[in-house]
C-alpha cells in the first residue's frame, strides 16, 4: 500500500524540475510523483512506499530546492 503526501516546494520551473527528476524516478521509495507549477505553492504530489516525508524533503534540498510537507 502507498501513501500520497503534497509538499509546497520552490520547483517554480521545468527547469527545476528536471534538475531534481531523476533523483525523484530513481529513489525505490517512490512510485510517483508529479508537479503543479502553476500552483502558487508549487505543489509536489508523491506517492510512496512508507510515508517518509524527508526522503522528498531531502532529495530536493540536495539540490538547492525547498520541500514542505503540508
Amino acid at each position: 500500500e502507498t501513501t500520497k503526501r503534497t509538499f509546497k516546494t520552490s520547483l517554480n520551473c521545468g527547469n527545476c524540475v528536471s534538475k531534481v527528476q531523476a533523483d525523484l524516478d530513481q529513489h525505490e521509495s517512490l512510485k510517483s510523483w508529479t508537479v503543479d507549477t502553476n500552483h502558487p505553492d508549487k505543489l509536489l504530489t508523491v506517492e510512496m512506499v512508507q510515508d517518509e516525508p524527508e526522503i522528498v524533503v531531502n532529495l530536493l534540498k540536495r539540490k538547492g530546492f525547498t520541500a514542505t510537507a503540508i
